[in-house]
């Protein structure tokens, strides 16, 4: 009997997913734990695997689209068994295969314009890197139409250099264009299953959570130097981030003032023991905050190895689900594009998280004397059901007093 592929649940907040590549194709044998397809969730791409053997009997949906959670997408039992969604793999197959030879697209498709073949989608995943993809979206190309220079023939940046994009027509033929250049006036690209993520979560934070901010300024000159002595003592051991050390002196700050390392539960407020930092990571289309578990428990050297391998692996999308859920409180840095000051959005059920800003050179009084000192800005966001505005000072004040003596950090 013939069991039915289900697109499954593979994070806890998954409500759908998009079927990104079919790694098997009908008429192929299958053992259950195979990889069959690859599937975008709202966070990352993870595999879905079979859970019978067989054959590959029947693909209910072709790459590129998505479905709601336990929509069935295929079907694998005995060569030759009949199933819901039309004929046999061999049957199937056939079809496609005639299709293709002989279709008008056969003959025709070199010489179609790139904006011409736009809305078809091509049957497989195409292989291209994320900044080929980013940059196609972009320019509003269409990928099957480009030839891959890359290993196994992936799209790469090089093979979209000077790449034109005809003018779309609109109805009667005309073409519709920008100002400038015969450009198309617009261009529409679907929604990622992040992207969608992203939308409902800042739906769920800025509209019913009482929202307040506060700002401080931080010295970093001690922080520096120390940064500086420890990395000369690291040799190649990998360096410290200043990030690294916001992210230590928060989980430090965060023990001695439990009230904001909470969560909002409705009808309590649950107050957590351990640190677990979510730190903000962009990633193509969207931003992740992959979670840095009993951060309070590890030392600097520990923390910036974890935050680039976790980073390096958000932004490749191959993050598992319990390394991206499950933070108490979270970080936003954007110092390093130069952004002074900046208001972060609160991630709930988090009752705060902290934006950070850059690091700049700016005249200071320090001991009544005028000087140059390296000083950052620390914005918190703090959900009022649960901080309030003379707790959120308090750490903030703690935070600060860590950052201008990093000796604290190691009592």
């Amino acid at each position: 009997m013939a069991t039915k592929i289900v697109m499954e649940a593979l994070s806890p907040t998954m409500e759908e997913g998009r079927l990104v590549e079919w790694k098997k194709q009908e008429g192929d044998a299958v053992a259950a734990g195979d990889v069959i397809a690859e599937v975008e969730t709202d966070k990352a791409v993870m595999e879905l695997v079979a859970r019978a053997g067989g054959i590959l009997l029947k693909q209910l949906v072709p790459a590129g689209t998505t479905v709601p959670v336990s929509s069935p997408v295929g079907w694998i039992g005995a060569a030759g068994e009949s199933v819901d969604g039309g004929g046999s793999a061999a049957s199937s197959a056939t079809a496609r295969k005639a299709a293709v030879a002989t279709g008008p697209e056969a003959s025709s498709a070199a010489s179609v314009p790139v904006a011409a073949i736009q809305s078809r989608e091509p049957e497989g995943r195409i292989k291209a890197s994320p900044l080929a993809r980013r940059i196609a979206a972009d320019k509003g190309v269409d990928l099957g139409a480009v030839s891959g220079s890359g290993p196994e023939g992936r799209i790469i940046k090089r093979d979209l250099e000077g790449v034109s994009v005809q003018p779309r027509l609109a109805a009667g033929g005309r073409p519709t264009t920008g100002r400038a250049g015969g450009e198309p006036a617009f261009s529409d690209v679907p929604l990622t299953q992040i992207r969608k993520s992203i939308a409902k979560r800042l739906v769920q934070s800025i509209g019913p959570v009482p929202t307040f901010y506060l700002t401080s300024e931080v010295d970093m000159e001690r922080v520096a130097e120390a940064r500086e002595a420890l990395n000369a003592a690291a040799a190649d051991q990998g360096k410290i981030s200043f990030n690294d050390i916001v992210l230590k002196s928060v989980a430090t700050a965060l023990i001695q003032h439990p009230a904001c390392n909470a969560w909002w539960q409705d009808d309590h407020i649950r107050y957590w023991s351990e640190v677990h930092i979510g730190m903000a990571v962009a990633v193509n289309d969207g931003l992740i905050t992959p979670v840095i578990r009993n951060a309070e428990t590890k030392s600097l050297r520990d923390i910036s190895a974890e935050t680039r391998d976790l980073a390096k692996r958000a932004r490749e999308r191959k993050l598992r689900p319990e390394e991206y859920t499950g933070s108490t409180f979270s970080v936003s840095n954007l110092g390093m594009f130069d952004i002074e000051h900046f208001t972060a959005i609160i991630n709930p059920p988090e009752a705060g998280i902290l934006a950070v800003g850059s690091i700049a050179k700016v005249p200071a009084v320090v001991n009544d004397a005028l000087g140059i000192r390296r000083r950052m800005r620390l914005t918190m966001s703090c959900d009022h059901r649960v901080i309030d505005g003379a707790t959120g000072a308090q750490f903030l004040k703690t935070l600060k007093l860590l950052l201008e003596n990093p000796l604290a950090l190691v009592w």
